[in-house]
Parts: structure tokens; C-alpha cells; sequence
């Protein structure tokens, strides 16, 4: 888990401390009529444990975006810088040249693909020409599909917010309405009026598991297509360089 997830999740307990401290210290916050504070005042302890486990995932989620963003984006933007750069490299035949500069481009994909494959040629001194090639290619394989899953990090927890997150509302609003039924039954009252209020104060539950499920599949899509995209160019560039290789041996 990196810096910034651990981060927000430690901060995440005195946010939570703080919210249910002014719920339960303002009891005038709801006196006419419904509110978000008298919801929580009104909630059972079941029902505020629910919404802080929908307030975790939510830190949870927002960390990983926030992550995954600034990840893909310096991924995105030192590959447009690296890639000209290495491809003059190699036209003038400067191997451990384009080795030196990947190594300083670490959070570009295309430069940790580029760099296994002339790590993997560089290495290879005794071999035969064939030989080397089928190193080469196994070596680009490898990084390209190491790479792939370091992108995907934390995408798989996205996911399972997005699919659990309106089931965990749920259960508080289900567990909300119970409790009002069983206020109603105590207190020999019937109508409409009588459960209005406790229902609407219990779909709080589920209207905050789908603020937090939403976002969390709209990002999980929008990064599970940008992994995509850059495995795509990282098997693209290690086809270009295995062609690369080719053609220097036939002229060698």
C-alpha cells in the first residue's frame, strides 16, 4: 500500500470521530424536520458502524484514484519524453547509451520494456546471434507483462467497492427500517407518518453506498482502459525493437 493510501486511511479515524461528535452534540440540527446530522443522531449503532465502513471505502477509493492518476500521468508523460530520445539513440547504434537514459526514465513503461530487451542483448556476449534474439524477445515479454500488472495495482480494489458498496447501504437502510417498525410496534402507532421519517433517515445508508460506489466504477473503467492503451504500446515498442535487432544483425 503506498504513502498517500496509508495516509488517508490513518487520518480517516479522527474524520470520523469528529462527524459522529457534532451529530451527537447538536440535536437542534434536526428539530425541523430532515437532516443528514438528525439522520446519524437517529441511527442506530449498527447502521452508524455501516456508514463508517462506506466512509472508509471511500478514503479507500479516492486514495487509489488519486494514486493510480498521478502514476499513469508520469508514466504518460516521461515515455513522450524518453521515446524520441532512445529512438536517436539506437539509429546511431548507441546501445549503452539508450541503456544509461532508460534507466533514468524508471516510471515510464516504454522505458523499462526498452531497457530488459538491450539489458538482455548488452549481457549476451557469447552467444550466437539467434540465440540472443530469443532472450531478447523473452526478456521484453517478461518486463511488458510485469509492467502490466503493476499498473493494475489497486484497480481490483476499485472494483470491489464499486460492486459492494450499494449491498453494504443496503444492509444499513434494511437494518434502519427494522428498528423503525420496531419503534412503531413499541410505541402502538400505525400510518404512513408514523415511519416516514425513520425510512427516509435509513435510505441515507443507501444513498451513501452509491456516492461511493459510483465514482469508484466510473474510475475503474476509465483506468482499466488505460492499462490497456499502455500495453498496447508496450508491445508495440518491443516489436519495434525486435525488428530493430533483426536488422542489425542482417547488416552485421
Amino acid at each position: 500500500m503506498d504513502s498517500l493510501v496509508r495516509l488517508l486511511l490513518t487520518d480517516s479515524y479522527a474524520l470520523v470521530t469528529h462527524t459522529l461528535a457534532f451529530a451527537l452534540q447538536n440535536p437542534e440540527s434536526g428539530s425541523h424536520g430532515f437532516s443528514l446530522m438528525a439522520a446519524l443522531r437517529e441511527m442506530s449503532w449498527t447502521g452508524m458502524a455501516v456508514m463508517v465502513v462506506l466512509l472508509l471505502m471511500s478514503i479507500y477509493s479516492i486514495a487509489i484514484m488519486l494514486e493510480r492518476y498521478l502514476t499513469f500521468s508520469a508514466a504518460a508523460r516521461q515515455s513522450r519524453a524518453f521515446v524520441p530520445r532512445a529512438a536517436e539513440m539506437l539509429r546511431a547504434a548507441h546501445l549503452d547509451d539508450a541503456i544509461k537514459l532508460s534507466q533514468n526514465y524508471r516510471r515510464s513503461h516504454l522505458a523499462v520494456v526498452i531497457n530488459s530487451g538491450l539489458q538482455e542483448i548488452a549481457a549476451q556476449q557469447g552467444d550466437n546471434a539467434e540465440r540472443k534474439l530469443r532472450k531478447a524477445k523473452r526478456a521484453l515479454k517478461r518486463a511488458t507483462a510485469v509492467k502490466t500488472t503493476d499498473l493494475q495495482r489497486g484497480l481490483s480494489g476499485l472494483a470491489t467497492i464499486g460492486s459492494t458498496a450499494p449491498f453494504v447501504g443496503l444492509f444499513g437502510t434494511v437494518v434502519g427500517i427494522i428498528n423503525t417498525f420496531e419503534i412503531m410496534n413499541d410505541q402502538q402507532t400505525a400510518g404512513f407518518s408514523a415511519v416516514a421519517g425513520g425510512i427516509s433517515e435509513a435510505l441515507v445508508a443507501t444513498a451513501f453506498g452509491l456516492v461511493v460506489a459510483i465514482p469508484a466504477v466510473w474510475m475503474y473503467n476509465y483506468f482499466t482502459n488505460r492499462v490497456h492503451v499502455f500495453a498496447v504500446e508496450m508491445n508495440n515498442s518491443a516489436d519495434e525493437l525486435m525488428d530493430y535487432f533483426l536488422q542489425r544483425q542482417e547488416t552485421a
